[in-house]
């Protein structure tokens, strides 16, 4: 890890949509709680043809639309560190005139780099030769990082050119979600789950990531993607390393890391028959009508919008656990959770007395809310000449009843405020991403062999009947 913090902060595509959204709410989030360093600037630098007086405008606007208003105090301050310079990433000169805006920094310069694919290694070397590369300078890296395997090398490749492994910070900002990281503390700050968390034990995983929204903004890039590429890839995969890595060292970048990416080697290839992929047609969400992805396309197209994967680990702790993943637009309700199914008591004692146990479930709410259940078995309260009742009854954490504090963080403040402070524990290395697009690239081309095309399901639905026969052959049904 290198050890500084950051006095500038460049940001490429300050004026597109995540910028607006989530980096200037998040920055700014950050100023008004004291966590940014009071001497840190923050640079933009886009297309778009504007000045710093433009772009603290464009940042007002973004800030009063997407930031609570109790979240925005000392704004003034937040708009008085901002300025601005256009960039063309093809022209070099531009390079030498965004160096001179940055200046030289006198702690270390951090840049979060959110551009196309296509643009990277213009970027790169436009960075490197305006002197914008040197030893105290960070690089993060939003997604995508290519298409396949091959793709990710050639950027990866671009990259190291001019930075070191310790100074690429990649970007999933599923990695900074509260939830995401409590995996964590549930799994190695507690005792009680350590000698249960293995196939002895644990029947299935579900990891589930649901959208009710179609393709919005992002038409030309989904198309390309689709749900396979654009979410397994990186954040259930990154949820799944989690969940099953065996117990780092201690909590820092390189060894949490290491375990990560000893789960991610061990994915066991998956046939195409493991596999369903669905792509949505016109149904209702919400009681309103939504069109079908091709409608909403303009044309027709054999991207899957839905993907169901049923997946092994193999390695002592799991073998022959099933990891059910699925994912996929315009389905009932958006929620990201996983589901730790354990298995039976060996033996009941109650059967005699007419009483049925069912086995321990754990779910962990990503989003949209923020709660670790745990079901357990209790005596039902009263006298029953008929037996000895029993009840599945939740023990829960819900992070807003259990914890006081502000309202609950956007996941890129965390990840920006590590990439200035220079820690990479909730960044991805690039054997991760590597072993993370071997794994995909095998399931795609399974599908191309198999001539595999997505089945239709009904916007509003849980996806195609496919994928709910995918787990029920194995006596699963999926939690909804």
């Amino acid at each position: 890890m290198t050890q500084f913090t950051s006095d500038r902060l460049l940001l490429f595509g300050a004026t597109g949509d995540l910028s607006r959204r989530m980096l200037l709410p998040s920055l700014c989030a950050l100023d008004a709680e004291g966590l940014l360093d009071p001497r840190i600037q923050i640079i933009g630098t886009a297309r778009s043809d504007m000045d710093d007086q433009g772009f603290r405008n464009f940042a007002r606007e973004a800030l009063e639309q997407f930031l609570p208003a109790q979240r925005r105090g000392g704004m003034a301050q937040f708009l008085n560190r901002l300025s601005y310079q256009p960039l063309d990433a093809n022209d070099i000169d531009h390079f030498q005139a965004l160096a001179e805006k940055v200046g030289t920094p006198a702690e270390g310069l951090s840049i979060f780099l959110s551009t196309a694919p296509s643009l990277f290694e213009a970027t790169i070397h436009g960075l490197e030769k305006s002197g914008l590369a040197g030893p105290k300078v960070r690089i993060g890296l939003e997604k995508p990082l290519g298409i396949d395997l091959a793709s990710s090398k050639v950027i990866n490749d671009a990259v190291a050119h001019a930075f070191p492994e310790d100074r690429i910070y990649r970007i999933d900002h599923y990695l900074g979600k509260e939830t995401v990281q409590n995996l964590l503390a549930l799994r190695f700050a507690n005792l009680m789950f350590e000698p249960l968390w293995n196939a002895a034990h644990i029947d299935h995983v579900q990891i589930t990531v649901a959208e009710t929204v179609g393709l919005e903004s992002r038409v030309a890039y989904y198309d390309d993607s689709g749900a396979l590429r654009d979410m397994v890839q990186n954040h259930m995969l990154q949820l799944l390393a989690l969940l099953a890595m065996e117990p780092p060292v201690s909590y820092d970048a390189t060894n949490v890391r290491d375990e990560k990416v000893k789960v991610l080697r061990s994915l066991r290839k998956v046939s195409a028959g493991q596999t369903v992929t669905g792509q949505y047609r016109a149904g209702a969400i919400g009681g309103k009508a939504v069109p079908g992805y091709d409608d909403e396309l303009g044309k027709d197209s054999d991207t899957e919008t839905f993907v169901a994967i049923k997946a092994h680990i193999d390695n002592w702790r799991w073998q022959g656990v099933p990891f059910y993943l699925r994912t996929g637009k315009r389905l009932p309700k958006r929620t990201t959770e996983i589901v730790v199914q354990f298995r039976d008591v060996p033996h009941s004692i109650f059967h005699g007395r007419g009483a049925k146990t069912v086995p321990n479930r754990l779910v962990i709410g990503i989003q949209p809310e923020e709660n670790i259940t745990l079901s357990l078995m209790a005596k039902v309260p009263g006298l029953d000449r008929n037996g000895y009742g029993l009840r599945s009854v939740p023990l829960a954490i819900t992070t807003p009843d259990a914890f006081a504090g502000p309202q609950r963080r956007i996941a890129y403040e965390r990840l920006l405020l590590d990439l200035i402070e220079g820690d990479q524990t909730l960044f991805v290395r690039r054997d991760e991403v590597e072993a993370q697009w071997d794994w995909i690239d095998a399931i795609r081309a399974g599908w191309e062999e198999q001539q595999q095309t997505p089945k239709t399901y009904t916007s509003g639905s849980w996806g195609p009947s496919a994928a709910i026969a995918l787990a029920e052959r194995d006596g699963v049904t999926w939690h909804e």
